[in-house]
């Protein structure tokens, strides 16, 4: 199953591995390089279905940092039309993962701020955390103003020749801090219920359809945990989860990328299903499972080859995912750093070869 093709849309899929999409801040000036496009190719080559990008911003107010490319001015719209053909050119899909990180900043993890200073930081309530005040809350009018952005991205991702867009709406970024009701305090149309917490996301979807199109796929990244508090919840109940879900495929969803740190655990007590397979009967969409795919619980495999079992077993489960209808799509992150290959390696037969993850890698794109 996880090489065979699949449907999204008027889309095909070569087969169901993707990318996922990793930070990496390797940007001149938030303007992707040849260097980017060559890195992204290089999965293209290996054989990866589909590629979501890092993250890339719809408009400044929403950066992650000054190397991080961003998708908005000409400049970094032609770099992105570069890495587009770069990996059309070996018989991938391409989509942009569209990134507002709303109140956040990178030095509350412990990395290096790279925004100039005073850049505001915009959320529902001004708060990147519970307890947290960071930024502003945003005005209607930024908010409309944030929703007109995105859906010019999107229609600028579909005519430079992107395949969709994803939307991160996952890790406490900004379409998250919606949904979370510790960070959203709001009294208006966009706070309280669960079923108005959700109203910014989904309007974010029906934007970018009536500006991209009803027929260019949109992927929704979701998540649980958050950057800030890994325990968090979103969701307490299939029930609560249901609501998030539903709405944002009656707003046009294509696709739920389903964001857990180890894709193999359950997400409700008593039910063995994870997060993908859950949103997947919940949703009545297509979804994305990941999660430390090949890596093993505590990367404690050995130096120079990932233990042959925790491939093995990772496979699978995988299979037996695909197979039963759980979910429909894999991502890739951390071993497909030291893996462009990973799809051809396992393909063939031949993931005892997989080379382990080594967070050198993080320090330059190979």
């Amino acid at each position: 199953m996880l090489f065979s093709p699949l449907k999204l849309g008027s889309l095909t899929l070569r087969n169901r591995v993707v990318m996922a999409p990793m930070t990496r801040e390797a940007a001149r000036d938030g303007v992707p390089t040849e260097d980017m496009a060559a890195y992204y190719a290089r999965r293209a080559e290996g054989d990866v279905g589909l590629i979501i990008t890092e993250g890339t911003p719809p408009d400044a107010a929403g950066s992650f940092g000054s190397t991080v490319p961003r998708f908005h001015g000409d400049d970094a719209l032609e770099g992105w039309r570069r890495v587009v053909e770069a990996v059309h050119r070996h018989g991938s899909a391409i989509f942009p993962q569209l990134w507002h990180v709303g109140a956040f900043s990178p030095s509350m993890i412990g990395m290096r701020d790279s925004l100039a200073a005073g850049q505001a930081r915009l959320s529902p309530s001004g708060l990147a955390a519970p307890g947290r005040p960071f930024g502003q809350a945003m005005t209607t009018a930024q908010i409309d103003s944030t929703l007109a952005a995105f859906a010019r991205a999107a229609r600028s991702a579909r005519d430079i020749g992107f395949d969709g867009v994803e939307i991160h709406g996952a890790h406490g970024y900004l379409p998250d801090q919606f949904l979370w009701a510790s960070t959203n305090l709001r009294e208006d149309r966009y706070g309280g219920a669960l079923i108005h917490r959700v109203r910014f996301a989904c309007e974010l979807v029906a934007a970018i359809k009536a500006e991209a199109g009803a027929d260019f796929p949109v992927s929704f990244r979701i998540s649980q945990w958050k950057q800030l508090d890994y325990a968090a919840r979103i969701a307490r109940t299939p029930q609560e989860l249901e609501i998030i879900v539903q709405s944002l495929a009656c707003a046009g969803v294509d696709l739920f990328h389903c964001s857990t740190r180890r894709f193999w655990e359950p997400e409700f007590e008593g039910d063995p299903r994870n997060l993908a397979a859950w949103v997947r009967v919940l949703s009545g969409r297509p979804t994305m499972t990941v999660g430390s795919v090949t890596l093993g619980t505590d990367f404690k495999a050995p130096t120079g080859k990932v233990h042959a079992t925790v491939a093995r077993d990772h496979l699978a489960l995988l299979e037996q995912g695909l197979g039963s209808g759980q979910y429909d799509l894999v991502a890739i992150g951390r071993a497909l750093l030291s893996n462009p290959d990973w799809a051809r390696r396992v393909r063939e037969g031949r993931a005892d070869e997989l080379v382990a993850f080594d967070k050198a890698v993080l320090d330059r794109l190979v």
